[in-house]
């Protein structure tokens, strides 16, 4: 008889999961968030990563907010976020508050697995001696834990849950096992067993890490090839006829992963003595994109002779990728701050995106409807597939005559903007 599973959290990560295991076994699917068990028990995803009819599909999945509810398992899977606070260090709240519940309910013989992305060491050390404390058990001998770094790609409908290959670890020779063969029963793609939690856990926050890095160095290329004249586009698209060549792109950087990943790592490495060079320098670059964007459009508007304070620019697209309704970490929002302290009334427009749930977390009102002809500046922030279908001379037809139109994400041709990242 295969043992219950719990999913904790039910975000962008823990709900794909939880419709997974649901179509083949009792799984309760747990969410602090009691409107957001509404939605999904209606059969409603908001996040848009799982229809209506994998909901429907997923016949032994039972939702609850109620943390009681959680007792009836025997395994459970902690996907609660990992994000950074204002001085950009690992803020493991939710992770430890998450522990302390299932801690409540925690008895003999029951796996805890955790998901979310955590520097090497925090599922042992951090995490479970708040269950010991709370369940008063003792680790690895009345209860167990493994670690399955989550690897949900936002809005990415070809890679999803079954078909990308899964890390898992445990606690014991057995529990690892045990966490392989679970993982295994869903994921097509296969699994592989790292040799411990640990490397489990670095593995993970380096996926990331390398990521940020190769889009650092690209986006100071960028800075570099706009000083001497040069496209970057025309000149990425020349050095990728090599095989070996990393097709990566200058641009923004956020998202709940490789804009926050890092820190976790470095946080660790300076715990321990060690002071990171590169990584923090690919973040400084990369958390600098944003005013590097406002700052480039104030030139070219200046060169324009048009006047920047008071000036009107509209801003297209705010999710921090597109094609996804994903708010989290977006570095948009720092091109808007920037643009704000030199003056200029900004206007941001995204289709994928909830007008009240903008306000709420960013404070921004949503512009529904750009009126034709009103901007001085317009900033195509994001590659929506509704901005590449309606065409540069559209989206430039919201600019005024003389207007200035900055194609960051180069999704158009060289000649339809004026500029480019």
């Amino acid at each position: 008889m295969s043992k219950n599973i719990a999913v904790i959290g039910l975000g962008y990560v823990g709900l794909p999961l939880a419709v997974e295991f649901g179509k083949n076994r009792s799984v309760i699917g747990f969410d602090i968030n009691a409107s957001r068990i509404n939605e999904l028990r209606a059969r409603h995803d908001t996040t848009l990563e799982v229809s209506k009819d994998e909901l429907a599909a997923a016949d032994q999945l039972a939702f609850t907010s109620n943390p009681t509810d959680l007792a009836a398992a025997s395994i459970y899977i902690v996907t609660v976020p990992t994000p950074i606070d204002t001085h950009k260090r690992p803020d493991l709240t939710p992770l430890l508050k998450a522990t302390e519940m299932v801690g409540s309910v925690l008895k003999r013989g029951d796996i805890v697995i955790y998901e979310s992305t955590v520097y090497p060491g925090a599922t042992e050390e951090d995490c479970v001696p708040v269950l010991e404390h709370v369940s008063g058990l003792t680790f690895n001998v009345d209860f167990f834990a493994g670690y399955s770094p989550e690897r949900i790609n936002p809005g990415d409908k070809a890679h999803r849950l079954p078909n990308i290959c899964k890390v898992t670890s445990g606690s014991t020779p057995k529990v690892a096992e045990e966490v392989d063969q679970l993982y295994a029963s869903i994921i097509t793609a296969g699994t592989y067993k790292a040799e411990s939690i640990r490397i489990a856990e670095a593995a993970k926050v380096i996926e990331n890490t390398q990521r940020d890095l190769n889009i650092a160095l690209v986006n100071e290329l960028a800075m570099i090839f706009n000083k001497m004249g040069i496209d970057t586009d025309s000149v990425l698209k020349a050095a990728g006829t090599k095989w070996n060549f990393l097709p990566f792109k200058p641009g923004l950087v956020g998202g709940h992963c490789i804009g926050v990943d890092p820190y976790y790592l470095t946080h660790k490495a300076e715990a321990i003595g060690y002071h990171p060079q590169i990584i923090l320098a690919g973040r400084r670059i990369n958390d600098g994109m944003g005013a590097y964007v406002a700052s480039q459009l104030v030139k070219a508007m200046l060169k324009r002779r048009l006047q920047v304070d008071g000036a009107r620019v509209l801003i297209l697209g705010l999710t921090f990728k597109e094609n996804c309704p994903d708010l989290r970490n977006t570095r948009v929002v720092d091109v808007v701050a920037e643009l704000q302290d030199y003056g200029v009334h900004v206007d941001v427009h995204d289709p994928w995106v909830n007008a009240t749930d903008v306000q709420k977390k960013y404070g921004l009102p949503l512009t529904a409807t750009p009126e034709p002809n009103s901007y001085d500046g317009v900033i195509l922030s994001l590659a929506h597939d509704s901005y590449r279908q309606a065409g540069a001379n559209t989206l430039r037809g919201f600019g005024r005559p003389h207007h200035v139109f900055f194609d960051l994400k180069s999704i158009f041709a060289q000649d339809e903007s004026d500029f480019r990242l």
